[in-house]
């Protein structure tokens, strides 16, 4: 066998192998209640931005993001900004014209000029409207209609309601092959550990959406080879492959 055959068959196993760990599924699972108590997912920066989500995850998306070669990636939700320059540090590797689309329904004033001065910020474009509003929608249409592989990440407002809307709104943008990646299924897995006086919680989180959603359109299946390789993420059944 070829040593990078080799090399791939080793990796696909000790994955199998890790489906069927109790042990170390039950110590990620640990570590992901305590980790979110602790407010982990804060502590870490792309390229001087600060980014809110595990480095697991972000590991997931560069995977995703080399392999589908993406000349859109749409956003919801923007904090600081971590998360759109991750995306657009890796549209700059792979060259072309690549953009990357932020939707926040507040861009916060001490955020915007780091986002818009950064080095990387010919990759970016940025609106200020809700997520569901005719601006954003139409905005992320228009982009994707440039052509080319798109991919869209769900990160804002948690509630079911709103992702399944967003689902809806922006799964359609998605080329078969991309991914539609819905953050934060862990609201509903973890609710002691994430959230305290919000609105979002077991039943009613984005997990909720993603299952909603499944269950009304199969045009997206959920990737479980990702969560099953990472088995510490705030995603859980969120990488969500266009078929």
């Amino acid at each position: 066998m070829h040593p990078l055959d080799q090399f791939y068959e080793e990796k696909f196993q000790r994955i199998e192998g890790q489906k069927q760990n109790r042990e170390l599924r039950a110590a990620a699972r640990e570590f992901l209640s305590r980790s979110l108590q602790a407010g982990y997912s804060y502590n870490f920066s792309w390229l001087g931005r600060p980014v809110i989500q595990y480095p697991q995850d972000l590991v997931a998306l560069q995977e995703i993001i080399w392999r589908v070669q993406p000349r859109l990636i749409v956003e919801t939700g923007i904090a600081h900004g971590g998360s759109l320059i991750f995306s657009a540090s890796m549209l700059e590797l792979l060259g072309g014209d690549g953009l990357v689309l932020g939707i926040d329904i507040d861009i916060r004033a001490h955020n915007r000029p780091l986002i818009e001065n950064h080095r990387l910020a010919h990759r970016l474009r940025m609106i200020e409207s809700g997520s569901l509003e005719e601006a954003a929608v139409g905005e992320a249409r228009r982009l994707a209609a440039r052509g080319g592989p798109v991919m869209v990440i769900l990160d804002s407002n948690h509630t079911r309601d709103h992702v399944l809307a967003e689902i809806r709104l922006y799964g359609p943008l998605v080329t078969p092959g991309g991914y539609l990646v819905v953050f934060d299924g862990v609201v509903e897995t973890h609710p002691e550990a994430v959230v305290a006086d919000r609105p979002w919680g077991p039943g009613n989180g984005p997990l909720s959406a993603v299952r909603d959603f499944l269950a009304e359109d199969d045009s997206f299946v959920i990737d479980r080879d990702i969560e099953d390789k990472l088995l510490i993420t705030a995603a859980p059944s969120g990488y969500l492959l266009k078929k």
